[in-house]
């Protein structure tokens, strides 16, 4: 059995992921067989979220507690981190059992691409919500595009996260080097509104949910100083690097702007080890969607998820928990 190696809460409220230690009721490993969906002995999974300003703090939190009410063998913790890229790194390394991730940090995992040097043996127990490339600049700074960053202060997010791999790419997109032509600021959400408002950071990279809790914040105090920059000319060049990417739209209600910003989107899926015991991915898979009422309540970005929309993971593969799931589910082919 694999050791868990996670974060305790209490009433499942996320503290930091240091300071913790190894649990014996963790979640086993995969002996082949039948699933069936039955986990029969005590079983405790840590769940990897990310900022606790942002969604995958909100939603993982919530996950777990309805994880918790429903009453079975599988209880769950989650914990704070930087994101994606951290966020499957821990996984692999048996820190965590559930991590949410951006697609296109997903699938360089599987690839073994981008920050990742070999192929990740991660699945998916479904898609979930979408994430919305949020840019934000100081009207002071006067930047009025992406390539107009040149030798500004730019929170690109936290290390290892999501939103740091896209902020790259964009400003790689826009005809800058993220290591030399700004001064990169990789920085947490909340250290990063604080930033803004503060006047020390002129620009800011978020990717996350609709809406995310720090970015309201921000605009709630500092609305007539900051303003959303549309990214979407860069879109092209984007999809070369992967065709995950595609325009969306943060809707003027989001955050109360004046009108709709056109944006990059790129949607999110749950992971987890390949090897992952599979009665267990079939109990957390089904309880993401009995419970997904109870998980939009949290936060309205998990409203979006959807049956419809779960096996939606390619390239990442599902796991063979998650398909039993799925297929009891009814989810479309």
């Amino acid at each position: 059995m694999r050791r868990l190696v996670g974060t305790t809460l209490v009433g499942a409220l996320a503290v930091a992921a240091g300071g913790c230690g190894g649990r014996q009721d963790s979640a086993a490993t995969d002996a082949g067989g039948e699933v069936t969906c039955q986990v029969t002995a005590a079983t405790r999974v840590g769940i990897a979220t990310g900022n606790s300003t942002g969604v995958y703090f909100a939603v993982g939190n919530a996950y777990a507690e309805q994880i918790n009410a429903a009453g079975g063998k599988v209880q769950a913790t989650a914990a704070e981190t930087g994101a994606s890229v951290q966020n499957i790194q821990q996984l692999v390394a048996g820190t965590y059992d559930v991590a949410f991730s951006l697609a296109d940090t997903a699938a360089d995992a599987v690839g073994g691409t981008g920050a990742f040097t070999a192929k990740q043996p991660v699945a998916a127990l479904a898609r979930i919500h979408t994430n919305y490339t949020q840019v934000i600049v100081r009207k002071a700074a006067g930047i009025k595009d992406v390539a107009g960053m040149r030798g500004k202060r730019v929170s690109t997010g936290s290390p290892k996260s999501g939103t740091e791999v896209i902020a790259n790419r964009v400003l790689t997109a826009a005809g800058l080097d993220p290591a030399a032509d700004v001064q990169a600021q990789k920085l947490d959400l909340t250290k990063t509104v604080d930033g803004m408002k503060e006047g020390t950071i002129d620009a800011l990279f978020w990717s996350g949910g609709l809406p995310t809790p720090g970015i309201t914040d921000l605009l709630t105090t500092s609305r007539d100083a900051v303003e959303f920059l549309s990214i979407t000319p860069l879109l092209p060049a984007m999809q070369k690097i992967n065709p995950v990417y595609v325009e969306g739209v943060i809707p003027a209600a989001a955050y109360g702007t004046p009108s709709d910003i056109t944006t990059i989107i790129v949607p999110n899926v749950l992971l987890v080890r390949q090897d992952l015991d599979p009665n267990v991915a079939c109990v957390l898979t089904k309880t993401l969607f009995d419970r997904q009422p109870q998980l939009a309540q949290a936060n309205a970005a998990a409203a979006e998820i959807s049956v419809e929309n779960s096996r939606l993971t390619d390239p990442v593969p599902l796991h063979r928990g998650a398909v039993k799931a799925l297929d009891d589910l009814g989810a479309p082919q």
